[in-house]
């Protein structure tokens, strides 16, 4: 192998702002901040959040005239 031409792996730490877990590994990246970790992403744990920006699903139902309950259908 050559020297001098591979990227330094050392021990780094990913903090999630999620759940603020820490999590210690090896890479060449340096220290890292994730947005979502998966022990706190919906998709990962099951608990989906409905997040409603500006009246986005109250606008559909009047849309479609759809009563309160029957678009998750």
């Amino acid at each position: 192998m050559k020297k001098d031409i591979h990227p330094k792996y050392e021990d780094v730490t990913f903090t999630c702002t999620g759940c603020n877990s820490v999590i210690k590994t090896r890479s060449t990246g340096g220290d890292q901040v994730l947005g979502v970790c998966s022990s706190c992403h919906p998709f990962y744990t099951g608990k989906h959040k409905l997040v409603d920006t500006a009246g986005r699903i109250e606008r559909f139902k009047r849309k479609y005239g759809m009563p309160e309950g029957e678009a998750a259908k």
